[in-house]
């Protein structure tokens, strides 16, 4: 171990050093940093003190990190989200025929898997989303709702799949097609169905929550279909 006036191996220099560029955004539109030689040679320190800095502000949420690629200021992109964006505008059936073939299987998954803590946050959100006053709020809830349950499914690739639907359910063009196609009559009508869907995941019965989230997103899709032109054509 090194001691005394050495500061070349002293990381947590670098780290304050790094983390002033961090804050000043001095570097590309990118966010990329310098690479580990780069800062190792403009801050007067080892490589190794780099490399634990940059692993110190990485574990803050400041930094993340791409093998090969680099080092970039904040959290890393989220995949969904950048999937999202490729696809541009979507129009609703094709997002509602997407959902139907992957939740009533997260649904069922969901009914082997959820523990008690779930089915509680459930029956909260799904109160919540009953309880909401505007269309903001309704959407807030109703996806907090699905994707616990997409999470309780327990299933990694399978949640991927369902933040990208929900990065597309979440575009202002999309949400304000599902307000129009909304009404006090069918917002009960949505919160029976939930209730159901949680019911049946209680009981543990697969087939039961596969079914009852089927005929929720049915209904979701007809009444889309019903009240916006563009669900229609």
């Amino acid at each position: 171990m090194k001691h005394g006036s050495d500061t070349s191996d002293n990381a947590t220099r670098a780290m304050i050093e790094i983390r002033g560029i961090v804050e000043a955004q001095d570097m590309p539109g990118d966010g990329r940093l310098p690479t580990e030689r780069e800062l190792s040679f403009s801050l007067g320190v080892s490589r190794r003190a780099v490399r634990r800095a940059l692993e110190a502000l990485e574990a803050e949420g400041l930094v993340w990190r791409r093998q090969g690629k680099g080092t970039f200021v904040g959290q890393p992109p989220d995949p969904a989200a950048a999937m999202a964006a490729d696809f541009g505008e979507i129009d609703p059936a094709v997002v509602m025929e997407a959902r139907l073939a992957l939740e009533p299987g997260l649904a069922a998954l969901c009914a082997e898997r959820a523990s008690a803590e779930d089915l509680a946050k459930l029956r909260l959100l799904a109160q919540r989303t009953a309880a909401s006053e505007d269309s903001d709020a309704a959407e807030l809830w109703d996806g907090a709702f699905h994707r616990l349950i997409a999470r309780a499914a327990g299933n990694r690739l399978l949640l991927t799949a369902s933040a990208l639907m929900d990065e597309v359910r979440m575009d202002a063009a999309w949400q304000a097609q599902r307000h129009r196609a909304r009404s006090a009559e069918r917002m009960a009508l949505y919160d029976r169905q939930h209730r159901q869907i949680i019911d049946a995941i209680e009981q543990r019965d697969k087939s039961a929550a596969a079914a009852a989230m089927k005929r929720h997103l049915q209904t979701l899709a007809e009444n889309l279909v019903r009240h916006v032109p563009q669900a229609a054509e």
